[in-house]
């Protein structure tokens, strides 16, 4: 009972954390009080999170190492400019418009990852973390070709250039290769970004206390003992796998219907190492961890834009301090000194 209680507090804590996140800032937003440039910081500040989240349901909970997790991004991304493109006059509600985008880019993605996890999902290790590298770059290298218009006959695509798609004078282009998506009228919400991350949480933690989520970690810390049980390895790592390509996708939408141009290059290995550094430093495993260390560093080179030169230096140097802070041992005893306080005083006030 102790277990369950404690799971269902940590659940709760998670989505409180994110309402408050949500009221503050929205407080602060409609008073004025934030600037510009932050206020233009909360939907992609969203994406990241659910971006962690995601990747922390593979690497914490699965226990596989994933380095293409922007690939899904991206597919989510595009699918969700098509969607709201393809929508914008026969869709007047602009809400309704970002939730089938990010429903639609998160089916997209969910499909791309059934076809990458089938063979993946068989290799182990670096092999897998090697695989899924090259996955992410064959989407990249592969949006850089794809030229997508529409006009009144439909929807028109070629992989060579713009002209050979055959456009009516009245076309519009959606996908123009390399300069990627362009002219997408930004739909994205803040309040938006929060539903999707409250969605996420509820369907991760439901699954991670659910019977499969109990064999998923079965098989993350033994996996030759769990397929001793019986269970399905690659059934229940797929799962695993495809929820959290599709809450990728989600988000790849979300972000890219924020921004009037997105551009494949956005969605590079260098985006899906940050998306993991954001779940290492937040702690694997951890979802509270995720939520705050995606929100965090999302800003943090923001916030340090006043040392100019010296501000991605400054970025790298807190990330090394926070990892060696902790890995270091007194500062965890400290940690579950002052968490040890707060359990016997909230223990009393029961009583």
């Amino acid at each position: 009972m102790k277990k369950i209680n404690s799971r269902s507090l940590n659940g709760f804590i998670n989505y409180a954390l994110i309402i408050a996140f949500f009221a503050v800032f929205q407080g602060l937003s409609s008073a004025g009080l934030l600037s510009n440039s932050f206020s233009g910081q909360l939907i992609p500040i969203c994406a990241y999170i659910v971006m962690a989240l995601s990747l922390n349901l593979v690497v914490g909970i699965s226990g596989e190492l994933s380095l293409g997790h922007a690939g899904f991004m991206s597919v989510g991304a595009f699918t969700g400019v098509i969607v709201s493109t393809a929508l914008q006059n026969a869709v007047g509600f602009t809400p309704v418009r970002l939730a089938l985008a990010m429903v639609i880019g998160a089916v997209t993605a969910g499909i791309a990852g059934v076809i990458i996890g089938i063979p993946v999902l068989r290799l182990q290790g670096d092999y897998l973390a090697i695989v899924t590298l090259a996955f992410g770059e064959i989407i990249r290298n592969v949006l850089n070709c794809v030229y997508l218009g529409m006009d009144s006959t439909g929807l028109h695509f070629s992989m060579r250039d713009a002209a050979s798609m055959g456009l009516e004078e009245d076309g519009i282009t959606i996908l123009n290769g390399p300069m990627g998506a362009v002219g997408v009228e930004k739909i994205s919400t803040f309040l938006g970004g929060i539903i999707l991350i409250l969605v996420v949480l509820f369907v991760i933690q439901n699954m991670v206390n659910s019977r499969s989520g109990r064999a998923i970690s079965a098989i993350r810390d033994n996996r030759i003992a769990a397929e001793a049980c019986g269970l399905n390895i690659t059934k229940y790592k797929m799962m695993a796998f495809v929820t959290s390509a599709a809450m990728a996708g989600a988000a790849g939408a979300l972000y890219a219907l924020n921004f009037s141009t997105v551009v494949p290059k956005k969605f590079d290995f260098n985006t899906s190492i940050l998306i993991l550094v954001f779940v290492v430093l937040g702690g694997i495993g951890n979802l509270r961890g995720s939520i705050i260390a995606a929100a965090v560093l999302t800003v943090l080179p923001e916030l340090l834009r006043g040392f100019e030169n010296f501000r991605m230096l400054a970025y790298a140097i807190v990330l090394i301090l926070v990892m060696v802070i902790g890995n270091n041992a007194q500062a965890k005893a400290l940690i579950h000194r002052f968490t040890g306080l707060f359990r016997k005083h909230k223990a009393k006030e029961g009583t």
